[in-house]
């Protein structure tokens, strides 16, 4: 068989088997990203086929370029008003966060393996910052809906780290290869590290976006062009010694909160790229794993991701964000857990053997067993740890399938389906539904045959709607559909009574028996959450004052409008 199409059945046969083996991920709770290093093991050098890969420049490359589309897709899945909340905390643990954990790690790793300063902290920087990849498929594939706070301070932190862990590894291992720079010029590579992917990402992704909207094309080709231009960007970035990852994910962000219809076409076609993406990259460092050369790395391997796991993170997470920012100490301690380790310090790992450093299988197979540790140890105890710390909150009712109608260029009506799981709904008459002004039902299916409903149509248990609106319909919609036994778990967190966030503090002090100080008097009620929360309120947030847990239920902007009572933990 010709060496063409070899390849070509050896990596189809691959591909198709780390998807089929996902499934193992929900069967048995095995983290997938796990899955898909542990197949690349299996048939590696030490494997089944025994197939012998020690390439590092093309690992290289195509971990660079898995990461920049991984980064893409998750930017454009990240929306703009999470930044109201998570920007700041993210961005003191992208740099502060990594630069603490890294130096304390370096610490650890030179006494564990009696390394010098400079090689010690090389092991520090490599291991030092969180991945990307494996934060989105891990918090997505485990359905862990978490507060707002939480969540946008991880996602973002996740997508913008990356610039310092580079920095100090370049740095370092300049230091290692004698290549030595001076202090100016250190200073200038790290302020071109994070300006010029800043500069260049927002404002390349702002031109992106408006040409997106502006083009009609093809379905299939705004994806493509969306892929083309952000690996541009990401090119021209990492040319100028900006930071390439930090730019295409901005580009990402300012692309997918930019309203259109080609949106529609763009999101599903990254979605594959970035699960290609992650496929392809753990395969790849699968196969440049030799399991027999890493035996002696395996004690302090294992020692130092544990020191990771359960003190260099947790440290740097207290001190980089409890002082500044006011989140509660359950919350830090899910933000210490969710320092998974992925692609990016296996990647990193790879600086050294380019750049010629001594001993460079030390620092690559480190890097293997951090990751190996973090996906197992805490990838994979990600829904406990949430509900322990109690910052998951339920998920919202969404409808089962939408898809735009592809009529308007923006603002476009959508076509929003939903089954009818609330007893409440069961014999009512559709012309009594309260539906938003500008939604109706076009379809009713009743066991598998679709009827012309008609006001007087009653609805049934497990019929299907077909409903046309808008997306600012979805909050009315969902209200109406909640399903009653995602309602009981709603009122399980949120409190079986709700108040409106505009009523008055001395109105519900007088209603329950509370008491208020004077200046609380005329506050209302959402003013009070908001005040007893510290500022930037989200959903799931809970106030426990005079016995009662007051939840915020709903949130518009910035403005508390529902807050909920729960008598009990």
């Amino acid at each position: 068989m010709d060496s063409i199409h070899t390849l070509f059945l050896f990596s189809g046969s691959l591909l198709a088997l780390s998807i089929l083996a996902s499934r193992l991920s929900s069967l048995f709770g095995v983290p997938l990203l796990l899955i898909f290093l542990g197949l690349g093991m299996l048939v590696g050098e030490d494997g089944l086929l025994g197939i012998e890969f020690d390439n590092y420049p093309l690992a290289f490359i195509i971990g660079n370029l898995a990461l920049a589309m991984i980064l893409l897709d998750g930017g454009l899945r990240t929306r703009l008003k999470t930044f109201r909340v998570g920007f700041k905390p993210a961005l003191s643990l992208a740099t502060l966060g990594v630069f603490l954990t890294s130096g304390i790690m370096g610490l650890f790793a030179m006494w564990i393996l009696d390394l010098s300063l400079a090689q010690g902290l090389l092991v520090g920087a490599i291991v030092g910052s969180t991945d990307a990849a494996a934060v989105f498929s891990m918090l997505g594939g485990q359905g862990v809906n978490l507060n707002e706070r939480v969540g946008a301070t991880l996602e973002i932190e996740s997508g913008t780290n990356d610039p310092m862990a580079i920095f100090l590894t370049i740095s370092l291992v300049e230091i290692l290869t004698g290549d030595v720079q001076g202090p100016l010029d250190t200073l200038w590579l790290f302020l071109n590290q994070f300006g010029l992917g800043l500069a260049i990402g927002l404002g390349a992704g702002w031109l992106i976006a408006r040409l997106l909207s502006w083009l009609d094309l093809a379905p299939g080709l705004y994806s493509l062009l969306t892929l083309a231009l952000s690996f541009c960007v990401f090119g021209l970035t990492s040319a100028l010694d900006g930071s390439g990852f930090l730019a295409i994910y901005l580009t990402g962000l300012m692309i997918g909160n930019r309203p259109g219809r080609h949106l529609n076409f763009i999101l599903p076609v990254h979605d594959g790229f970035a699960w290609l993406s992650q496929i392809g990259l753990f395969l790849v460092l699968g196969l440049l794993v030799t399991p027999s050369t890493m035996i002696g790395y395996a004690l302090p391997g294992i020692a130092l991701a544990l020191i990771l796991i359960f003190v260099a993170r947790p440290l740097a997470v207290v001190c980089a964000i409890k002082p500044f920012f006011r989140f509660r100490w359950r919350e830090v301690a899910f933000i210490a857990w969710v320092g998974l380790r992925g692609a990016v310090p296996i990647v990193l790992a790879i600086f050294p053997v380019i750049g010629g450093v001594e001993n460079a299988a030390l620092y690559f197979n480190i890097a293997f067993f951090a990751v190996l540790i973090s996906l197992l140890i805490q990838g994979g105890s990600l829904s406990p740890m949430a509900r322990w710390t109690r910052v998951q909150i339920p998920p919202r009712v969404t409808p089962n399938l939408r898809g735009p109608l592809g009529v308007l260029p923006e603002n476009d009506y959508e076509m929003f389906v939903y089954r009818v799981e609330n007893d409440a709904l069961e014999d009512v008459p559709i012309r009594l539904l309260r539906f938003p002004s500008g939604a109706l039902i076009s379809a009713l299916f009743r066991q598998h045959t679709m009827l012309h409903p008609k006001g007087s149509t009653r609805l049934r248990m497990d019929d299907v709607l077909c409903v046309i609106g808008r997306s600012d319909d979805l909050p009315a919609l969902n209200r109406l559909f909640n399903g009653d036994a995602r309602l009981k778990r709603e009122r399980a967190f949120f409190g079986t009574f709700t108040l409106d966030g505009a009523a008055l503090m001395r109105d519900v002090a007088d209603a329950y028996g509370l008491t208020l100080s004077p200046g609380e008097q005329e506050m209302t009620l959402g003013e009070f959450a908001s005040l007893r929360v510290g500022g930037h309120p989200v959903v799931g947030d809970d106030i426990d004052w005079h016995g009662i847990h007051w939840v915020v239920s709903e949130m518009q902007g910035n403005q508390v409008t529902k807050v909920g009572l729960r008598l009990y933990q």
